[in-house]
C-alpha cells in the first residue's frame, strides 16, 4: 500500500555547503523503496554541479527560506502535483536511516487526513534533540510521536494535496514562522499534522538567533501570523502573550531594539492575504495543547 505514494524532496542551497548538500542527496538516494525524486534550488546563488537527474532552478536573489522552498514545490509541477508527498530538507541536514521515506509512506497512506509530518532533528554527534526542535509545549520527550499543531520546516514532509487547499508558504515572510502559518492553515482546511520521532534528520545543533535578521523577522512575523490567520478578539492575546514572553527573557539591548524594529514594521507593512481561521480550529488546536495564543 505504502508503494503507492510518490515522494519528492526539495533542497534550498546558497552553494556554501557542498559537501554537506552531496552527503544529504545520497542520503536521501540510499532510501529503502521506490526512489525519491530530488529537486535543488540556488536561492540566490549559482547551481552547483548536480546530477543529471536532479530537477533544478536557480534565482538570481535570495527569495528566503519559504520563497524558496515554494520555488522546489513547482519543480514538482503546479503545487507538487507529480509527487504525492514533498520533503522539505535542510542542505547541511542528512538522512541517517535507511527506512525514513518508507515510514513517510506508511504514515501517509495509513491516515488519509494527515497533510503534514515533522521529523525529529537530532545532533549527529550527541543525539541530543533540542527543546526547540520539538514543536509542542510538551517538549521534554523528543522520543515521544504525537500530533501536534505546527512542523518544523527543514525537517518534515508535506501531502501535495494541502497546496491547493491551504496555499504554499508564505514567501513574503522570507524566514521565520513561515510553517506556523501554514500549519494553521493546513489544519483549517482539515489536514492533521504529526511529530514522528522515528523519522530523523541529522542537523549540527545551531542557534537560530544566528541569522543577522532572527530579532527582526520574529517580531514581524509573528504579527504578520496573527493578522494573517487569527480571529480579530485573539490578536491582541497572541501578540500580547509573546510580547511578555519576550521581555522575560530579557534579551540584550540591541536584540530588544530588533525585535521592536519587526513588531511595528509587522503592523506597518503589508501581511499578505487575511484569511481567519473558523473558531472550530481554535478549539481544536486548543484540545491539541496549544491554543493560538501562546
Amino acid at each position: 500500500m505504502s508503494d503507492a505514494l510518490r515522494l519528492g524532496a526539495v533542497i534550498i542551497t546558497q552553494g556554501n555547503r557542498p559537501a554537506e548538500l552531496n552527503a544529504l542527496i545520497e542520503s536521501v538516494r540510499a532510501q529503502d523503496g521506490p526512489p525519491v525524486e530530488l529537486a535543488v534550488v540556488a536561492n540566490g546563488a549559482p547551481l552547483p554541479p548536480l546530477p543529471a537527474d536532479v530537477r533544478t532552478a536557480e534565482s538570481p536573489e535570495n527569495l528566503g527560506i519559504p520563497g524558496g522552498r515554494n520555488v522546489g514545490i513547482e519543480l514538482f509541477g503546479p503545487d507538487g502535483r507529480d509527487v504525492d508527498v514533498v520533503l522539505f530538507l535542510d542542505d547541511d541536514g542528512l538522512l541517517p536511516n535507511r527506512d525514513s521515506a518508507e515510514l513517510l509512506r506508511r504514515a501517509f497512506a495509513e491516515d488519509p487526513r494527515l497533510g503534514i509530518v515533522s521529523f525529529r532533528i537530532a545532533d549527529p554527534d550527541t543525539g541530543v534533540t533540542q527543546r526547540r526542535h520539538v514543536p509542542r509545549l510538551r517538549a521534554s520527550d523528543p522520543l515521544r510521536s504525537s500530533r501536534v499543531t505546527t512542523f518544523l520546516g527543514g525537517a518534515s514532509a508535506v501531502r501535495t494535496a494541502v497546496f491547493p487547499q491551504a496555499g504554499q508558504l508564505p514567501g513574503e515572510f522570507f524566514y521565520a514562522h513561515e510553517e506556523t502559518d501554514l500549519a494553521w492553515r493546513a489544519q483549517d482546511a482539515g489536514w492533521a499534522i504529526d511529530y514522528r520521532a522515528d523519522v530523523v534528520l541529522h542537523h549540527p545543533t545551531t542557534s537560530p538567533a544566528r541569522h543577522a535578521s532572527y530579532f527582526h523577522n520574529v517580531a514581524r512575523n509573528r504579527v504578520w501570523l496573527a493578522r494573517r490567520n487569527l480571529p480579530v478578539p485573539l490578536v491582541p492575546l497572541y501578540l500580547g502573550t509573546w510580547f511578555l514572553l519576550t521581555l522575560a527573557r530579557r534579551p540584550s539591548g540591541d536584540a530588544l531594539k530588533a525585535w521592536l524594529g519587526g513588531f511595528r514594521a509587522g503592523w506597518a507593512e503589508p501581511c499578505g492575504p487575511r484569511r481567519p481561521m473558523r473558531w472550530r480550529t481554535v478549539w481544536r488546536l486548543t484540545r491539541l495543547g496549544r491554543p493560538p495564543i501562546i
